[in-house]
């Protein structure tokens, strides 16, 4: 049965009606005529006639009186999170790696559970370890009330405990073969036909500085990416396949530099994943002329693509640079913000070596100004004095001393030599792909530090307490399995066409939520309402979701 308007002439009549199916036919037949919806609508007739009839319905009075506020709220969980996030990792296998991993291992507690709870913990709020026996009391999490901040702890020790001298094999010598290795191993094999391959392959480092100790071995003084050279730290790097997907972690002492790591990596990548054919693209940092000739001398090859340093390398500076030769367009300039950027390149051979010049019109007008601004600000600042510029940087590398009057001058050949780098980068590769393709191969790799810098609000997480390195490195593990859970639900998402921004959707899945409250002597469960994105992702990861209102089962209680 249903509720309708009838019209008849210039007035409306509420009916109720019931459809029945008669000669196989289904026929409308009025069950009762309420009135006219004019006179009902004035006397609130209505709403006294559905609460009338909500007495019989007994979870839609629930959910009535909820909101008309007439029932107070006697529990409250958010469930958003652990479904949708419970559900990538049950189907990513990971309980059934760990598990498979601690057989024989006695902790007396749910190890898994512990993990992933540190891993939800590092998605939704980032924080140490400390926080997130607090933080899991608020969200309706599967076997984690028992739970408490030691076993956290002893959990993240494992992830990180080295494993015996007869697993060494292929270490990289900045740090030994651990349980989390065995994990990223297990992973791979696992869904290794959800990846595109590894014949593409992306390397990046970040840093992570302690406001203690920083372990025994691991915290170590070095080049501070985080401008806190005063502090230890750690080097974290991470491999990228050609789809964006996290495939491993290195976790390094922080004095480790990064052109020492490329090569070990290699390596490893190739004894760990039993993989023939890499190209590995990685940013300035990792380039040497031992690094590439080491790189081409490798059995198989390892071929590469690296973006070169354009004010460093003399070969680039004097010869590549100044290349006469005309650029091949690859994108024409945007017409709308969903268009490519302008692309442009060319290829340039200096003997046995193969560069690409990228250059891009809208950078190349974006730095051109900024520099003008600079010079027309600093012509300004010294009309006043030029005490003040000595410590800029920015003003400093165009100024020069006048020999004369002993002052600060603009340097107008310093400004000249500025032009040939506006919005140009530099690519060194032993690829024969044509100039085009890899130059769009290396600009994935600015997609993966946009990943980067999502891996750097989740290792957001200082100051870290842990002052052992297997605590250490288990904590940092942690954060990687966070961003493969994250990469995976983007990628489901992705395929649908729903492209968005993680702080919204990650608020957005905080509001679902179950409220439980007590009615005619039992308690009943609401969940509310999905709101902006949080809908979308439930139905990326196919997850159900459980009926508005519902009757707190015998378990529950």
């Amino acid at each position: 049965m249903f509720v309708r308007t009838k019209s008849s002439g210039t007035y409306q009549y509420l009916q109720i009606v019931q459809n029945e199916r008669l000669d196989g036919r289904v026929r409308q037949r009025v069950v009762a005529t309420l009135g006219r919806l004019d006179i009902l609508e004035a006397k609130g007739q209505i709403d006294g006639l559905v609460r009338s009839c909500a007495r019989f319905a007994q979870k839609v009075s629930v959910l009535d009186g909820y909101q008309r506020q007439a029932l107070p709220a006697a529990e409250t969980v958010k469930i958003g999170p652990p479904l949708v996030f419970g559900r990538l990792w049950q189907e990513l296998h990971l309980p059934e790696i760990l598990n498979t991993l601690l057989a024989g291992r006695r902790y007396g507690f749910a190890v898994e559970r512990a993990i992933f709870l540190t891993v939800l913990h590092r998605l939704m709020v980032s924080g140490s370890d400390r926080a997130a026996e607090q933080w899991c009391r608020d969200y309706a999490i599967d076997g984690v009330q028992a739970l408490r901040l030691h076993h956290l702890y002893r959990a993240m020790a494992w992830l990180g405990e080295a494993l015996g001298a007869d697993q060494q094999a292929g270490c990289t010598g900045f740090a030994p073969r651990c349980v989390k290795d065995r994990i990223e191993e297990a992973l791979f094999a696992r869904h290794q036909t959800l990846f595109s391959g590894l014949d593409l392959v992306f390397f990046d480092t970040t840093s992570i500085y302690f406001e203690g100790e920083g372990g025994e071995t691991i915290g170590r003084h070095g080049h501070s990416k985080d401008h806190r050279p005063d502090l230890k730290q750690m080097v974290v790097g991470v491999v990228i396949d050609g789809a964006g997907r996290p495939i491993c972690c290195e976790l390094w002492p922080g004095n480790t530099t990064d052109v020492k790591t490329l090569l070990p990596i290699v390596d490893r990548l190739r004894r760990r994943f039993h993989i023939e054919r890499i190209c590995v693209v990685a940013d300035r940092g990792m380039i040497s002329k031992q690094t590439i000739a080491q790189l081409g001398r490798s059995t198989p090859q390892t071929h590469f693509i690296l973006g070169a340093r354009l004010h460093l390398v003399k070969e680039v500076r004097q010869i590549v640079l100044s290349d006469s030769g005309s650029y091949e367009q690859v994108y024409g300039p945007k017409r709308s913000s969903k268009d490519p950027s302008p692309l442009a390149v060319k290829e340039v051979r200096v003997g046995s070596h193969r560069y690409v010049v990228c250059r891009n019109a809208d950078q190349a007008k974006k730095d051109r100004d900024d520099r003008q601004a600079i010079v027309a600000h600093l012509r300004a600042q010294l009309k006043q004095g030029d005490k003040s510029l000595v410590g800029n940087r920015g003003y400093r590398k165009y100024l020069k001393t006048s020999p004369s009057s002993r002052r600060f001058e603009i340097d107008e050949e310093k400004i000249q030599a500025q032009e040939p780098y506006d919005g140009v980068w530099v690519l060194q590769t032993d690829l024969e792909l044509s100039a085009k393709e890899v130059a769009l191969r290396y600009k994935e790799l600015w997609r993966v530090e946009q990943i980067f810098r999502t891996i750097k609000s989740i290792l957001g997480n200082r100051p870290i307490y842990h002052k052992v390195d297997a605590t250490i490195r288990g904590h940092v593990f942690c954060s990687f399995l966070a961003l493969v859970l994250l990469k995976e639900l983007q990628t489901r998402m992705e395929r649908r066409g729903w492209h968005c921004e993680w702080n919204r959707l990650k608020a957005d899945l905080d509001t679902l939520q179950e409220v439980t409250v007590p009615a005619a002597g039992e308690p009943f469960v609401i969940r509310t309402q999905t709101r902006g994105l949080a809908g979308r992702a439930i139905q990326a990861v196919g997850v159900a979701l459980g009926p508005a209102v519902r009757a707190v089962s015998e378990e529950e209680s």
